[in-house]
C-alpha cells in the first residue's frame, strides 16, 4: 500500500503525519511500527493521523487527532505533535484558521499560531486524581511536602535500593515526574523503562526527569511510553512545570530546556487554585513530504 506522508518535528520530537480527512487508511499496529522504524521505515517517535471531526464531537470541533506511538499502540496525547498538527493542516490547505479545536482521545485541545511562527497549545487542565491518571496508589504513603499530602509518592523500583519520589498527574496522558540534581547524569535509560512499565500504572506512564535551574527555567528529559527517550516531550514539559509549581519550586511561566529545543510553559494554577489550563508554546517544522510503500502483511 503506497502512503503519502509528511515528516515533521517539534523541538526534535519527530512525527509521521497522515492525512485521513478523505478516508481512513486502516493501518495495523504492525504498519504503524513499520512507519516509525528508523531503519526500514520513515522513522518517528509517533504517527499522527489527521481526521475530520466525528459527528458526535459537538459544535466548534474542526478535526480529530489520533496518535500512535512507535510501538504501534494508540495513546491519548502528544503536545509537540499538537503544534505540528496545526502547521500541517494549514500547509495542506485543510484550514486557513490560525486556531483550531481538535478532538483527542481524552478531550479537546486548541493549538494557535503565533506571529513568530511558533504554536501555542491549550493543553487543558492537569488531572491530579490518581485513579483518573490512572495510578494505583493502594498501600502507598504520600510524603508530606509544603503541607500538600498527595505528592510526592515513593515508588519502589526493581533492583533499586531506595524508592524514587515521583509526582503523578495526567496531561491527557499519564506522567511521573521526579527531581534530579543533574539531568544529564540521571539514570533515564535505566530507571525510565522501570517506571514506564511499573505495575501501578495500568496504562504505563511517561517518566520525566527534571532539574531545577531557576524558578523560571528547568532542564528535562523524558522516557516516553512506547517510544523510549525522545529529544523533547510537550506533555512531559507541561507535567514537569505543573509538578514544580505545585511543589512551590517554580513560577507561573517556565522555559523548559530539552535536548531538542526550548518549550515555554505557562500555568496559573496551584495547590488550592481553581482548575486552570496549561499553555505550551514552541516550534513546529515540516521536514519533508514523500510516499512510502507499506507492506500489507504487517
Amino acid at each position: 500500500m503506497l502512503i503519502r506522508f509528511t515528516k515533521m518535528q517539534g523541538a526534535g520530537n519527530d512525527f509521521v503525519m497522515l492525512n485521513e480527512t478523505a478516508g481512513r487508511l486502516n493501518l495495523t499496529p504492525g504498519q504503524y511500527r513499520f512507519l516509525a522504524d528508523r531503519h526500514f521505515g520513515v522513522g518517528a517517535d509517533q504517527i499522527l493521523s489527521v481526521r475530520p471531526a466525528p459527528r458526535d464531537a459537538g459544535a466548534g470541533i474542526d478535526f480529530e487527532y489520533v496518535i500512535h506511538n512507535a510501538d504501534g499502540g494508540e495513546v491519548e496525547q502528544c503536545g509537540n505533535g499538537a503544534r505540528c498538527f496545526l502547521r500541517f493542516v494549514r500547509e495542506q490547505g485543510l484550514t486557513d484558521k490560525h486556531s483550531v479545536r481538535v478532538k483527542t482521545m481524552n478531550g479537546v485541545i486548541e493549538p494557535r499560531m503565533q506571529a513568530d511562527g511558533r504554536v501555542t497549545v491549550d493543553m487543558g487542565a492537569p488531572v491530579f486524581d490518581l485513579p483518573l491518571v490512572p495510578f494505583d496508589a493502594s498501600g502507598l504513603i504520600p510524603v508530606p511536602v509544603n503541607s500538600w499530602q498527595k505528592w510526592p509518592l515513593a515508588l519502589d523500583l526493581p533492583a533499586r535500593a531506595a524508592p524514587v519520589l515521583i509526582a503523578v498527574l495526567s496531561m491527557g496522558n499519564p506522567h511521573a515526574v521526579q527531581l534530579v540534581d543533574d539531568v544529564e547524569a540521571a539514570p533515564v535509560l535505566l530507571a525510565g523503562p522501570l517506571i514506564e512499565g511499573h505495575v501501578r500504572f495500568p496504562r504505563r506512564v511517561n517518566a520525566g526527569f527534571m532539574q531545577i535551574v531557576s524558578r523560571s527555567q528547568i532542564r528535562l528529559r523524558v522516557y516516553e511510553r512506547g517510544a523510549g527517550e525522545t529529544l523533547a516531550c510537550g506533555s512531559g514539559a507541561c507535567a514537569a512545570v505543573v509538578a514544580g509549581i505545585r511543589l512551590g519550586l517554580l513560577d507561573a511561566r517556565v522555559d523548559v530546556l530539552t535536548h531538542g529545543g526550548t518549550l515555554s510553559i505557562e500555568w496559573q494554577g496551584g495547590v488550592d487554585a481553581a482548575p486552570a489550563p496549561v499553555l505550551m508554546t514552541g516550534p513546529a517544522t515540516t521536514v519533508f513530504e514523500a510516499s512510502i510503500d507499506v507492506p500489507d502483511h504487517l
